[in-house]
């Protein structure tokens, strides 16, 4: 008995040890998690309304010299040189050139108005990513100060809901072109205090010594009143009589690596 009970003791602690040994190979040859910070100064938030009416699209940056503001903006905008938008308030729709006025490179002139982190345990096939975009409302801007006022005040309440959030579970049907991916982030968008499913078509390519990042989903305007809670007094004829079809949003993000999250704790 005495025999049988030291094999035995003797079985486990090999036993223990061989799935011991298992476990810190796994981790040791398993990808670490590196995390991407968003650089806020380079990274900004739209959205733009289909038809525009030449003058529906904001921008969390109207620093970019490319971006500018539409009809009925207020005085003291500069066009640096570019053409102004077209004038008269055309109900063309237009859902190929969005956003209308992107920009070619990511530079550090934006006010802070986006944040947010995105987790990477794959960098080959991007299997398992999540993360977060917190994007704050009140930096939204149209370029009309009475606009502006009342979308902060009257349509978003952003003294209320003073953030608007897309939470990323996965990255789907990614393919690589040269150094450019592509793929679709599921996840969940959330304005002012209601969440929705939502995918957002994204690209990326290595730039400034990180990650650019750009995605954008679309929804029915009619969304905006039907599902999202937001006034149709405000709205008014837009979403009242269906004159807007569309509603874009988007980000353009320059996100760079931090340490592995394993090698911080």
């Amino acid at each position: 008995m005495m025999l049988r009970s030291r094999s035995l003791s003797t079985l486990l602690r090999r036993t223990l040890a061989v799935a011991l040994l298992y476990l810190l190979t796994a981790y040791a040859d398993a990808p670490a998690q590196m995390r991407w910070n968003v650089v806020q100064r380079a990274s900004l938030a739209w959205w733009q309304v289909s038809p525009h009416l030449n003058h529906l699209w904001a921008t969390t940056c109207p620093e970019e010299p490319t971006w500018r503001p539409g009809e009925g903006r207020s005085s003291g905008w500069r066009m640096r040189g570019y053409k102004p938008p077209k004038l008269g308030y055309a109900g063309v729709s237009d859902t190929v050139n969005v956003p209308l006025y992107p920009r070619y490179e990511a530079r550090s002139i934006c006010t802070k108005a986006v944040e947010g982190e995105v987790f990477t345990p794959d960098t080959v096939r991007w299997r398992g990513v999540t993360g977060e975009i917190v994007v704050r409302a009140d930096a939204l801007l149209t370029g009309s100060e009475e606009r502006d006022t009342f979308t902060r005040q009257a349509v978003l309440e952003t003294s209320r809901y003073p953030e608007i959030r897309f939470t990323i579970d996965s990255v789907i049907d990614v393919t690589r072109q040269a150094d450019t991916l592509r793929g679709t982030a599921v996840g969940l968008f959330q304005l002012r205090d209601v969440t929705t499913q939502m995918t957002a078509a994204v690209q990326t390519w290595p730039e400034a010594g990180g990650l650019r990042v750009l995605a954008k989903f679309r929804v029915p305007a009619s969304s905006l009143t039907t599902e999202y809670g937001l006034s149709r007094f405000a709205l008014g004829l837009g979403v009242g009589v269906r004159i807007w079809q569309d509603l874009f949003m988007g980000v353009d993000l320059l996100v760079r690596q931090d340490a592995p999250a394993r090698d911080r704790n």
